[in-house]
């Protein structure tokens, strides 16, 4: 069971996430890109590919389900209480390192 101060704890973790404002409720941002949303205080939209749309929805689909824009398939919407905190920040990493910069993927380099 995940909580929305447990996902915004986590989400502030990520290199360079924000949080702003869009069209009236929160987003969350890297370089200026959502990876995430908060439509209420029920639910979380996650901006994923469509494998990792089809993996939440095989693992968990009473907390899961497709999150579409018009035709298009874009994520999926958690209803949080229902969703598994882990498997949650591991959707919400897939997405923020889909919109990061190369720069922050990148492991630090070794200069020894």
């Amino acid at each position: 069971m995940a909580t929305l101060q447990q996902i915004r704890k986590f989400i502030a973790t990520l290199p360079e996430a924000t949080e702003q404002d869009h069209h009236g409720f929160p987003s969350f941002r890297v370089a200026n890109k959502i990876f995430a949303t908060l439509p209420d205080l029920l639910h979380l939209n996650i901006m994923l590919a469509e494998p990792e749309v089809r993996m939440a929805l095989e693992i968990d689909s009473d907390a899961f389900q497709e999150l579409r824009w018009g035709q298009k398939l874009s994520g999926v919407r958690v209803e949080i209480k229902r969703a598994n905190f882990s498997f949650l920040t591991d959707l919400i990493s897939l997405a923020w390192s889909r919109k990061a910069p190369k720069n922050l993927l990148q492991p630090p380099s070794d200069t020894a």
